[in-house]
């Protein structure tokens, strides 16, 4: 997993949610995502925390990649939690996914 992002202890992980830590929270949860569906073939990117490349099959190396999904902090969050579902997110626009395998509802919620 890259440097930039790290599973936070339990009791890390509750002190960044009552300090309401967005960084910290959006960053263990991508990578979370990344030990739950490894791989280099979609990039998920929670401007301006952090991205990362997850899911099996064709490695991307350079440029844009074909598959993307991005969303805010606030909805990456709702994803990673359970508190909103993949569906209701693309249906409301708050999750831009585009390419193959960007479908993250088999990775959700964290």
């Amino acid at each position: 997993m890259p440097a930039r992002l790290k599973l936070l202890s339990p009791d890390q992980l509750a002190t960044a949610e009552a300090a309401g830590d967005t960084r910290a929270l959006v960053k263990h949860y991508l990578a979370a995502l990344e030990v739950r569906a490894p791989g280099r073939s979609v990039e998920v990117r929670v401007p301006p925390f952090a991205a990362v490349q997850v899911v099996p099959g064709v490695r991307h190396t350079r440029g844009t990649p074909p598959a993307v999904v991005e969303t805010d902090a606030e909805t990456w969050l709702a994803l990673a939690t359970g508190r909103t579902t993949w569906g209701d997110a693309l249906d409301s626009g708050s999750v831009l996914a585009s390419g193959e395998r960007t479908d993250l509802s088999p990775y959700l919620p964290l």
